[in-house]
C-alpha cells in the first residue's frame, strides 16, 4: 500500500472514531446533570445509536454496492451528522434531544461499516494492512478525550456540557472533508438486493456461528460499560482514578491492534483469534465475579482492550474474508447491525434487569452481575471452539 491512501484511510480511521468518542463517554453527565434527565430518558437517548443500527447500515450497504461511490455517502451521512449535532447542542428537553439523537444516529450509524468496507477495498493484503488502519480508532477515542479534558480544564469546568456535542460537530465537518478526498471506490454493481445476500451467507455453518457468537458475547459487553465504573469505584478506587483505571484497555487495544492483530489472524486463523478474543471478555468477568484482589482487578483492564482487538475487529477482517467481493459493503453493514444495533441493544436493556434484580438497598451484588456475562461468554467461546471450522 502506498503513502497516499495510507495516510488517508488513517485519517478516515481517526475521525470516524473521533467523532464518536467525543461525546460518547461523556454526554450522560450533560443528560443526568443540567438537563435533570432521568436515568430511563438517558438510557434511551444511548439506544438511539444501536436502534439506527439496526437500520441505516442496510440501506448504505445497498447504496454503496450498487449505486454511490462510499467517499460520498460518507461525505453525506458526516454532513449532516454535524448539522444535528449543532442542533441537539441547544436542546435541553428530552424528546426533541431524543429525536435529534436517533436522526444523528441514523446518518452516523450508516457510516461505520461503510468506512470498514472502503479501507479493505483499497488494501492489497487486509489481513495485514488493516491493523495499521485500525490502529487509529482507539487512539481517535482516547486523544479526543484527552483534548476535551484540557479544554474543560482550561475553562475551569465543563459548563452546561453541551461542548461534547460542539466538538463532535466539528469533527464530522472535518471528517465531512476528508471523505471526499478518499480514493475513488465506486459501486461493486451487485445485482438484486445486496443484504439479502450477504443475509444468505448464514447457510454458511461457519459464518451462522460467528453471527450466533457476535450477537451473545457483543451484547453482553454492556455488562461491561455499564457496570464497570461503578464497580470499580465499590471496591475502592477514587472516582477521580476510574476513567484513567478503564483506559488501560485503550492503551492494550492500540498496542494489540499494532502488533499482534495481524499476527494471530494470519498464523491462527479466524478462529482461533475470535475464540482468544471471546475467552480474554470471559476470563475479565470472572475475575470480576471474584472481586479481589483489587490490582488483578485494575490490570484485568487489559483483557476488555485484548477481546475487543482479537473478537470484534478480528471479527470484521472475517466478513471481509469470506464476503464475495460485490457485497462486502452490505456483509459489513449485517455484522453491524448484530453487534453495535441488535447486540448491543439487547445487552442494554439485560443489562439494566440483571443489575436492577441483583440491586440490595442501592448496592449491587456485583458476583451475581458478571456472573450472567461469564457464563453468556463462556457458552460463545465453547460454541466457537465446538462448531466453527478452522
Amino acid at each position: 500500500m502506498n503513502e497516499i491512501p495510507y495516510f488517508r484511510l488513517s485519517a478516515l480511521m481517526f475521525l470516524e472514531y473521533a467523532v464518536w468518542g467525543a461525546w460518547m463517554p461523556v454526554l450522560a453527565a450533560r443528560l443526568l446533570g443540567p438537563l435533570k434527565m432521568s436515568g430511563k430518558q438517558t438510557g434511551w437517548i444511548y439506544a438511539t445509536l444501536p436502534l439506527a443500527t439496526m437500520i441505516s447500515p442496510l440501506i448504505a450497504g445497498q447504496l454503496a454496492d450498487r449505486y454511490l461511490d462510499a467517499g460520498w455517502i460518507l461525505a453525506a451521512c458526516h454532513a449532516a451528522g454535524a448539522v444535528l449535532l449543532f442542533s441537539a447542542a441547544r436542546i435541553r428537553r428530552f424528546w426533541p434531544l431524543f429525536g435529534a439523537m436517533l436522526a444523528y444516529s441514523m446518518f452516523y450509524g450508516a457510516t461505520i461499516p461503510l468506512v470498514n468496507s472502503l479501507m479493505f477495498s483499497h488494501l492489497t493484503d487486509p489481513d495485514k494492512q488493516s491493523p495499521g488502519i485500525f490502529i487509529w480508532a482507539p487512539v481517535a477515542w482516547a486523544l479526543i478525550g484527552y483534548a476535551l479534558t484540557g479544554w474543560r480544564n482550561l475553562r475551569k469546568g465543563e459548563g452546561d456540557g453541551s461542548d461534547c456535542l460542539i466538538l463532535a460537530a466539528i469533527l464530522s465537518i472535518a471528517m465531512t472533508v476528508v471523505c471526499l478526498i478518499q480514493p475513488a471506490t465506486p459501486p461493486s454493481g451487485a445485482e438484486g438486493v445486496p443484504m439479502l445476500k450477504a443475509v444468505s451467507m448464514l447457510s454458511d455453518p461457519n459464518f451462522a456461528v460467528f453471527i450466533l457468537a457476535s450477537l451473545v458475547i457483543a451484547g453482553v459487553m454492556q455488562f461491561y460499560f455499564l457496570g464497570s465504573a461503578r464497580y470499580l469505584q465499590d471496591i475502592g478506587i477514587s472516582q477521580k482514578n476510574v476513567p484513567a483505571t478503564m483506559a488501560i484497555a485503550q492503551a492494550a487495544q492500540a498496542i494489540a491492534t499494532l502488533f499482534a492483530l495481524g499476527l494471530l489472524f494470519s498464523n491462527l486463523g479466524p478462529k482461533w483469534t475470535l475464540v482468544v478474543g471471546a475467552a480474554a471478555w470471559a476470563l475479565l468477568y470472572l475475575i470480576y465475579v471474584i472481586g479481589r484482589p483489587k490490582w488483578l482487578l485494575v490490570a484485568g483492564q487489559v483483557l476488555h482492550g485484548l477481546a475487543y482487538v482479537f473478537f470484534i475487529i478480528a471479527g470484521q477482517m472475517y466478513v471481509n474474508r469470506v464476503a464475495p467481493a460485490d457485497i462486502r459493503g452490505s456483509a459489513q453493514g449485517l455484522i453491524i447491525l448484530v453487534t453495535t444495533g441488535i447486540g448491543l441493544f439487547l445487552g442494554t436493556q439485560v443489562a439494566g434487569f440483571v443489575m436492577d434484580r441483583s440491586s440490595i438497598d442501592g448496592k449491587f451484588q456485583w458476583a451475581k452481575v458478571f456472573m450472567v456475562p461469564f457464563l453468556c461468554t463462556a457458552a460463545g467461546v465453547l460454541a466457537l471452539v465446538a462448531l466453527f471450522g478452522a
